[in-house]
């Protein structure tokens, strides 16, 4: 190959980031407005983590007006999640992973819950049998996997949502 040539794999590396890219520019511009609409002061922070766009509205002086975006236990902020989702839809016709942050809120859930799966993990290892976590939202259970598996062990969610719950199971 010489120099200067890109590959495929390189291409479609980089449309998936200048999509994903595209996805976060989309769902600023959205929470923008809204932010706008609500008169709440914050600022927008675009990244990609993970293979997913990830935005988040971030602010010094009023983080107790940001508060109100998050809602109850996150409630407010997932539905926001979605809302956003739908604007990136609308506008590139394929559905969004897009992950939304306010407050670094999910950022603190995030760090919680991998202990949480790691104080699980521990506990399965040391007692040998399985432990079932109380239900949890998608996001939520995502994490808890995620660390269980960096702890060696393997995990499954069970149940209908709104009750799906994790189950981390002794190897």
């Amino acid at each position: 190959m010489t120099e200067g040539t890109t590959t495929s794999t390189e291409v479609e590396a980089g449309d998936t980031l200048t999509r994903l890219e595209q996805e976060g520019e989309i769902a600023a511009d959205y929470l923008e407005g809204l932010l706008d609409i609500a008169d709440l002061d914050g600022d927008i922070d675009m990244d990609v983590e993970a293979d997913r766009a990830a935005v988040s509205i971030i602010s010094d002086t009023a983080s107790r007006d940001l508060q109100k975006l998050v809602g109850r236990d996150g409630e407010v902020l997932e539905a926001l999640q979605e809302l956003t989702r739908l604007a990136v839809h609308r506008e590139t016709g394929d559905r969004s992973r897009l992950m939304l942050d306010i407050a670094g809120y999910r950022a603190k859930k995030r760090e919680e819950l991998s202990g949480l799966g790691a104080q699980a993990a521990a506990e399965v290892k040391s007692s040998g049998e399985s432990v079932k976590l109380k239900p949890m939202t998608p996001f939520e259970r995502k994490v808890v996997h995620d660390a269980v598996k960096a702890a060696g062990l393997r995990s499954e969610s069970e149940g209908e949502e709104p009750q799906r719950f994790v189950v981390v199971l002794p190897a």
